[in-house]
């Protein structure tokens, strides 16, 4: 897709289509990234981005042990047959 380089104010910028931002899920404030080959737009947003503080809180509280599965019922033991 093209776009135009336009004035906006004292700057300069591009406008992008409603649809290129619903399928990226872009808003808000962005970070700007120069490549050789032009200019990455990317979000600032990060999937699972705290993930890593999340687990080193739950290593810090010793909480890291798997949960205990309680089976509600006797499936296991008398209802499953083979």
């Amino acid at each position: 897709m093209k776009a135009q380089i336009i004035q906006i104010g004292n700057s300069q910028g591009i406008r992008i289509p409603k649809m290129m931002l619903e399928e990226t899920h872009l808003a808000g404030e962005v970070e700007l990234v120069v490549h050789d080959e032009g200019l990455l737009i990317r979000s600032l947003k990060r999937p699972r981005g705290t993930w890593d503080a999340e687990f080193k809180a739950v290593a810090d509280h010793d909480d890291d042990h798997p949960l205990e599965a309680k089976p509600s019922g006797n499936f296991d033991s008398k209802e499953w047959k083979w």
